[in-house]
């Protein structure tokens, strides 16, 4: 199982993340309220800016202070760092 850092020692399994999305747009804006309501919001970023929000196959949605192209740098060398345990 890999996991992906999504800042303040808060981690998810990688395998489960749907999507990673910028907070800004309307949709995300509406994702974001829904998952309030629905109380599937998991608040990580400790108070600081909204930089990202993360879509898991369970239905819970995140919110990272990462910033969306830096949480997909570190999925993509988890990637690669499995792809290489796998040959050996």
């Amino acid at each position: 199982m890999t996991l992906l850092h999504i800042g303040f020692s808060n981690v998810l399994s990688a395998s489960k993340v749907v999507a990673i999305i910028a907070p800004e747009t309307t949709a995300a804006k509406r994702i974001r309220d829904d998952a309030r309501e629905n109380n599937t919001l998991i608040d990580c970023t400790m108070g600081r800016k909204i930089r990202s929000m993360i879509l898991t196959e369970s239905q819970y949605t995140f919110l990272s202070c990462v910033r969306p192209e830096a949480l997909f740098n570190r999925m993509s060398a988890n990637d690669v760092a499995e792809e290489n345990s796998d040959k050996e």
